[in-house]
């Protein structure tokens, strides 16, 4: 992760100094591009406000000043704003090139350096200061700089070059007038275009900067889902490969089965000396040797194969009326005579009167002897094992395998819940398995939508409690009542069938089952 992260840095870095020598304002050509966009959609749309100031501006010196020298002027700055929203749109509709954008940033800014130029002729007009006061060539300066900095922010020098002509001519005249108040004014003209022109450069780095942080956005989205479509393709390539591996063993099941078959009977008669007895009694130890080998590899493959079915979705339950309580006696039975010559005493501890449940009676078996099997063996002499068995608060059945054993490091859960995995323990421990047994179970469970909760500590012990859902818990029905009698058909007579039809008791799993 930290090398990927470096070289996407990395690559970064060269693509902004690759964009920086490649732009004409020192920013990735894209933006560009965009600032020259908005500037031409802000012109654009701000068109009618500029009309409207210009018509104003010449009635009120077609009043004050000369009436004919206003017209001409109105007349220009008219045309002369017709042509810039007409070049506004002719770049709103190309292509964007870099070519293509220097050419539109040339001309935008001499369309507003002429459009700045216009505004000076009005406003310093050799006998305007004759009639208009000073505060009104103050009012009308300041608002032509803030109407021309806010409309052309996204483009700084063409925000100067529209605003500085109209500063200096004022500035110019207010100095020329020789007065200490002209030269407050024309200070106040000076500072007033630097605030303008700093108010613009900020409001172009402020576009700027969200046009980077989209720019940034953008790409990011852009690695998360190429990062998205290579996880999803490896995911979808460890499926097919895991789906093909499931079907490969659960298609094995013949081909393995039958030669140990064959080692299985030849050495069970070898070992018990049916066609007689060995002339040397090793042999009798070598073929019990390879009896149980191959007992022991049939169980291994018994449970791989158990465990491909279910990856492979092939394993189907065959569902049937069972008791929890009884599976679990029996399955003690089973192993307690393993208990026993290991020392290790198992109690029970079931709960009286619990029905059946809807399950399938191998799976649910299998469980059982697994979890029991694991007790066993990791149980050191002397230890003890319960087994609980009862209901859960929802009203489902519960079983719980708890030992006294050496226990699980609880970052190791997590591993021997995973297909082959084992902890430490199994690790040193004599009886090795194949690390099967606990997912088998889970997967069952699972399969039965249950629950499998692991519980363990070192030193103290381990505890599996499984869960069995309140759908899967059945309860008798009653027997039918007499039904009414107008539901029975008439015979003839005139009377109606008394027979009263009864249901024998059923077992209902609550969810149609």
């Amino acid at each position: 992760m930290p090398h990927a992260r470096n070289r996407r840095i990395a690559a970064q870095r060269v693509r902004e100094a690759r964009d920086r020598l490649t732009s004409t304002s020192g920013t990735r050509p894209a933006f560009d591009h965009e600032l020259l966009r908005q500037y031409a959609q802000t012109r654009q749309s701000a068109s009618y406000v500029v009309m409207l100031l210009v018509v104003a501006t010449g009635l009120l010196f077609g009043i004050m000043v000369q009436p004919a020298f206003a017209a001409i002027w109105m007349i220009g700055m008219l045309v002369l704003n017709a042509v810039m929203v007409h070049a506004c749109t002719r770049y709103l509709k190309e292509p964007a090139s870099t070519t293509a954008i220097r050419k539109w940033r040339i001309r935008f800014i001499l369309l507003d350096l002429i459009h700045g130029l216009c505004w000076a002729a009005i406003l310093a007009y050799p006998s305007g200061y004759d009639l208009l006061s000073n505060t009104f060539v103050m009012f009308m300066m300041l608002l032509i700089v803030a109407v021309s900095s806010m409309l052309a922010s996204s483009l700084p020098i063409a925000a100067f070059a529209a605003t500085a002509p109209v500063t200096a001519a004022i500035a110019v005249n207010f100095i020329a007038r020789g007065t200490l108040d002209a030269y407050i004014l024309a200070l106040l003209a000076i500072a007033a275009e630097a605030y303008f022109a700093l108010l613009a450069h900020r409001l172009h780095s402020t576009t700027l900067a969200t046009l980077e942080a989209r720019a940034e956005k953008d790409a990011l989205i852009g690695e998360l889902e190429q990062a998205k479509a290579i996880s999803d393709e490896a995911r979808h390539r460890a499926e097919s490969a895991n789906v093909a591996k499931s079907r490969f063993l659960a298609q094995m099941s013949h081909e393995l089965r039958t030669p140990l078959n064959a080692i299985l009977g030849f050495s069970e008669v070898m070992k018990s000396e049916i066609f007689g007895a060995h002339t040397v009694p090793a042999y009798k130890d070598y073929s019990n040797d390879i009896h149980n080998s191959g007992v022991h590899l049939l169980n291994l493959i018994n449970e791989i194969l158990d465990l491909s079915r279910i990856e492979a979705g092939r394993y189907e339950l065959n569902e049937e009326a069972v008791s929890l309580v009884h599976v679990v006696a029996d399955c003690h039975h089973l192993l307690k005579l393993r208990a026993s010559s290991r020392g290790i005493t198992i109690h029970e501890i079931f709960e009286q009167g619990m029905p059946r449940i809807w399950g399938d009676e191998r799976a649910i078996r299998q469980v059982v002897l697994n979890l029991l099997s694991n007790a066993i063996k990791f149980t050191p002499q002397g230890g003890e094992i319960w087994l609980k068995a009862g209901w859960t608060a929802s009203g489902g059945q519960y079983l719980s395998v708890k030992d006294t054993g050496s226990g699980i490091a609880e970052d190791e859960i997590p591993i021997v819940l995973a297909s082959f995995g084992q902890g430490s323990n199994s690790i040193k421990s004599a009886e090795q398995g194949a690390g099967l047994g606990l997912p088998i179970a889970k997967s069952l469970i699972d399969m039965h939508g249950g629950t499998f909760t692991l519980k363990s500590k070192l030193r103290i012990g381990t505890e599996v409690i499984i869960t069995l859902p309140p759908e899967r818990v059945m309860a008798a029905l009653g027997p039918m009542t007499e039904e009414a009698p107008s539901l029975q058909p008439e015979i003839p007579g005139g009377k109606r069938s008394t027979t009263a039809r009864r249901r024998s008791p059923i077992m209902n799993a609550g969810t149609g089952l």
